[in-house]
């Protein structure tokens, strides 16, 4: 049998989602956490890896198992076995042909900047900070050059390790409410560091340091050295990806339409 779950996670503890011999990851406490409930080993396949420090609203996994268990026992049974900076929030059967990357057509990210003279407090472990006030109207009309399929090597970290760079930007958008600039941003597909380097590139457009068109002349120089520098993780939350309705998934990750 094939299950999906919904999970959401503060990445703050965490070295990332991917399991790692090194450090605590989510992957590592969702599969402990599931091979209990399930009473065998259990190996998770996601959406879309996090790297360490990110934030996730609904990331997706699917696992195969013989246990016959009811929804709410995976639900709750898992989050009872996990941290609490993680929470299973829902569970679907699913059929065999189902998989939480390849059945995904789109994946969705938000920045949020807190932009005022004071540091945060109560949401640090959220919120990227600035203390230079920040034109969220240029920083939009520079990151529409962003959109469509295009090559995205001067926004991919150098240790990516994807086969090319090429990503279709579905949408993107920067707004300003009240003291924080949000940006969101869905592809089909997104490379290691890349909405961080593009967070981190519009940053310099919306301090008024590059002007607005600077942006599509960075994407096209197909060179990391050209883009701005890497913006930090605490900001930047993976809303979660889309997936057709066909599967039957909540509306939240489901393509609208």
């Amino acid at each position: 049998m094939r299950v999906a779950l919904g999970i959401e996670y503060d990445g703050t503890g965490f070295f990332g989602w991917q399991r790692l011999s090194h450090g605590p990851s989510v992957q590592a406490e969702v599969e402990a956490a599931l091979a209990f409930v399930a009473d065998h080993p259990v190996e998770v396949t996601c959406a879309g890896r996090t790297d360490a420090g990110v934030h996730a609203r609904c990331q997706v996994v699917h696992f195969d198992t013989s246990a016959q268990r009811t929804a709410r026992s995976w639900v709750l049974g898992a989050t009872t076995r996990l941290p609490h900076s993680v929470a299973v929030l829902w569970s679907r059967e699913m059929p065999d042909d189902f998989h939480a990357r390849f059945s995904a057509r789109a994946r969705r990210y938000c920045y949020t900047i807190l932009n005022r003279a004071v540091r945060p407090a109560l949401d640090a472990r959220f919120l990227a900070w600035e203390r230079v006030p920040l034109d969220a109207s240029a920083m939009h009309a520079a990151a529409q050059a962003l959109r469509g399929e295009q090559d995205f090597s001067s926004f991919r970290a150098v240790s990516c390790q994807a086969r090319h760079a090429r990503r279709c930007v579905n949408h993107i958008s920067v707004r300003r409410d009240g003291d924080h600039v949000v940006i969101e941003i869905e592809a089909n597909a997104f490379l290691h560091h890349m909405v961080r380097n593009i967070a981190g590139s519009l940053l310099e457009v919306g301090r008024g340091e590059r002007p607005p068109a600077w942006i599509a002349g960075v994407l096209a120089a197909r060179d990391r050295n050209t883009a701005g520098v890497t913006a930090m993780p605490q900001g930047l939350i993976f809303t979660g990806p889309r997936y057709p309705a066909q599967w039957n998934l909540p509306p939240e990750v489901t393509l609208p339409g």
